[in-house]
């Protein structure tokens, strides 16, 4: 029998009973649409929360007081105290041939006062790279000035949100801010840069590392951040980075923490959780697969003089496989589709309804499905057909 008579007789199968094939194939399509509307929302998520993160770049590496590592007693005589990172270190990483930008950081919660208006809220102290590290505007005015690090002026740029917050529509450029118990002059106002993770980034000023170091009374930074050039290799950058701060401090003291790094290890947990989803949602294909057997189980008893003719005229055992074999994968490929239309329409009304709610299908997500449901329909029609293919021909002409 050719290829053409076997998918033909298969087809024929399916459409003769419209309302069980329907039944049967509405299962796959369930299990099919549920895994995309999952998927398609896991990997919105993934694409979200990942573009949150680097947008603010993604060559960065960020070094932190105090090496993060498990060791045993320290050696009696020792100090265990950790030595702060410095301006002066700061200035030290700066000059790396690798290092296109670097910002020292010092940050804290204080009142912020200004045209008879007083707010609480983030103050920054950073250096006049911060807009190059973290691909920052300037709206009007000018950010804070290349100067000494330890003899900066008293200067503060102010977020979008602190600006409208305390002087509204009036201009800011000039003005006297009061920062905690010190007195500042505005200088710049940088463009908005919206929320991060719930976070109004614009709601926040921006004053010298130095200048935040005395209004805070800190002895050290809290962290520095070095920009490094697109293409270097992050292990070559943090290595250069190791090599100088061990030098100055006479032993590693510190952490490196690469923003390539983690990235990887943030979209890693992102698509654990992605195919987390997608599993749940493939458990009623599960359901799907079983009606499938259920329903050919049936085929094959209702058309037992059906195969026995078939075998009688010379059709090999192989021909009876293949056919039963087609009408179960032909149901599942059907049901497929029909899930993968109900899926993509939920994801895209469900997007439309909640704006907020990133959706995302990608085409691999999409060729993948309708695989899977084209697997679990040669699966769950291998028995079927097996029990067909080795029916006895005289048995099953006399059962007719």
């Amino acid at each position: 029998m050719l290829l053409i008579d076997t998918t033909r007789l298969a087809l024929r199968a399916v459409t003769a009973q419209r309302l069980r094939s329907f039944l049967t194939l509405l299962g796959i399509a369930v299990g099919i649409a549920a895994v995309i509307l999952l998927t398609s929302i896991g990997e919105g998520i993934h694409r979200f929360v990942l573009a949150e993160f680097t947008q603010f770049g993604t060559n960065i590496a960020s070094i932190s007081p105090g090496k993060v590592k498990t060791s045993g007693p320290a050696p009696t005589g020792i100090p265990s105290s950790v030595r702060p990172l410095t301006l002066e270190d700061a200035r030290a990483l700066a000059r790396l041939p690798a290092v296109t930008g670097m910002t020292s950081m010092v940050w804290g919660n204080t009142e912020v006062g200004g045209n008879g208006r007083l707010r609480r809220t983030t103050v920054h102290g950073v250096d006049p790279d911060m807009l190059k590290v973290y691909s920052l505007a300037v709206k009007s005015g000018q950010f804070l000035p290349n100067e000494d690090l330890e003899n900066a002026r008293a200067l503060v740029v102010l977020g979008a949100t602190l600006k409208a917050e305390l002087f509204g529509s009036a201009n800011p450029l000039g003005a006297r801010v009061r920062v905690g118990n010190l007195q500042f002059r505005v200088v710049g106002v940088l463009e908005a840069k919206g929320q991060f993770l719930g976070v109004d980034l614009d709601d926040a000023a921006y004053i010298p590392t130095a200048r935040a170091l005395e209004l805070f009374n800190r002895d050290g930074i809290m962290k520095i951040d070095v920009a490094y050039a697109e293409g270097m290799p992050a292990a070559s950058v943090v290595q250069a980075v190791k090599s100088l701060l061990s030098n100055r401090h006479g032993r590693e003291d510190f952490t490196i923490t690469t923003q390539e790094d983690m990235l990887r290890t943030l979209s890693n947990i992102l698509d654990i959780l992605t195919m987390a989803v997608g599993a749940l949602g493939s458990i009623s294909l599960l359901v799907g697969g079983v009606g499938i057997v259920t329903i050919m189980t049936i085929a094959v008893t209702e058309r037992t003089g059906e195969i026995g003719l078939l075998v009688a005229l010379g059709a090999p055992r192989r021909t009876i496989l293949a056919l039963f074999l087609g009408e179960a994968v032909a149901l599942s490929a059907l049901g497929g589709l029909i899930g993968l239309a109900l899926g993509m329409g939920l994801a895209q009304l469900i997007h439309l309804a909640v704006p907020a709610l990133p959706v995302h299908t990608p085409l691999s997500f999409v060729l993948l499905a309708e695989a899977v449901a084209i697997v679990i329909g040669l699966l769950a029609g291998v028995l079927p057909a097996r029990r067909a293919a080795r029916l006895d021909p005289v048995e099953a002409l006399r059962s007719e």
